[in-house]
């Protein structure tokens, strides 16, 4: 199927542009998801029912199709980016077992989080199993570039924990350090899914960085936007509960702002149910409130609107071409999206 028979297609079907990218990319995906189920498989038998567990349950998929797309981008239909796909995948399914487990989550992709259903112990070594997968799938690619490209980002990926960890409940966190944390914790898997696409298809250096630049602005804005629809969402849509990050004193966006608007007795509600995590039951509900009132959802994402922004003018340094369309209606729906 051609890309503008694809997009004619889709455009009938949905009107939802990472939906599009994902039929377009359908076959490629296949290939990639068999990748997945065969290398998450293990004699231990825990290790493909956790890991099924997860990948089971679904979810946007979208940074192996950003693989998969960047590289197609460059007119290189080959099946290398198959098992580099699934290793970014990988290191992305690891990090949200950890991520469970260190913020005690309930509900991941609208399921019971796997850590309540397996337990701490096996989420954390199960995490521990994917990484190790996705770096066989690095090495058997055989370039040290594309090993070098994930390798660094998986490191830079756990750095952002641990950042993310030391500015919990600290309402001291500035916004500079919040954009420094998601763009470890986040914006470095898009940046290096992106990146190896156009290595892949044996560009140079300036469509690699073109592409780099492209995810990880792409990424920060992700990031931004599901930090907003953390409060603001409809739970059913978000796939988990809304104001796990207030609950878990985490300081994103949404707080950082209404604290710079904040007079003495919002202060004080913020340092007793942030800081002090002393919180009641309708305490959500007034973060909500405060948020509306000094209009922190616009904020918000605005902020995410001009990093997609800047995303795109690193986008439109690829070739003009269709696939850079879909691209483009992509990055508009992950700054538009509700869930």
């Amino acid at each position: 199927m051609s890309i503008q028979t694809a997009r004619q297609t889709n455009k009938e079907e949905s009107a939802n542009p990472l939906d599009q990218l994902s039929s377009l990319l359908g076959e490629d995906m296949k290939n990639v998801n068999a990748l997945i189920i065969d290398n998450m498989q293990s004699d231990v038998k825990m290790i493909p029912q956790l890991a099924g567990y997860l990948i089971a349950a679904g979810g946007k998929r979208i940074r192996p199709l950003l693989t998969l797309a960047c590289t197609r981008l460059y007119n290189d239909n080959g099946p290398r980016a198959y098992g580099l796909a699934a290793a970014v995948e990988f290191i992305h399914t690891a990090t949200l077992l950890h991520d469970d487990v260190v913020d005690k989550s309930a509900e991941r992709r609208g399921k019971q989080a796997a850590n309540l259903v397996f337990g701490n112990q096996a989420s954390v070594l199960v995490g521990d199993f994917l990484f190790s997968r996705a770096f066989q799938l690095m090495v058997a690619d055989g370039s040290l570039e594309t090993l070098r490209i994930l390798s660094d980002a998986a490191a830079i990926i756990a750095e952002g924990e641990v950042m993310q960890l030391t500015t919990a409940n600290n309402l001291n966190t500035s916004m500079e350090d919040y954009l420094q944390v998601i763009s470890a914790k986040t914006a470095a898997l898009f940046a290096a899914a992106c990146e190896i696409g156009p290595v892949i298809a044996e560009q140079d250096s300036e469509a690699q960085e073109a592409m780099r630049d492209f995810g990880l602005n792409l990424g920060i804005a992700f990031q931004i936007v599901d930090d907003v629809l953390d409060y603001s969402a409809n739970q059913e849509k978000l796939g988990k509960t809304v104001g796990d990050d207030f609950r878990e004193g985490k300081m994103t966006a949404p707080i950082i702002m209404a604290l710079t608007k904040a007079g003495k007795e919002e202060r004080a509600f913020w340092q007793r149910t942030i800081a002090d995590k002393n919180q009641s039951s309708d305490d959500l509900t007034q973060a909500q409130t405060l948020f509306e009132k000094h209009d922190v959802f616009t904020d918000g994402m605005k902020m995410a609107h001009d990093y997609a922004d800047k995303a795109q003018v690193c986008l439109h340094k690829a070739p003009d071409n269709d696939l850079r369309t879909m691209l483009d209606d992509t990055l508009s729906f992950t700054v538009e999206r509700a869930y």
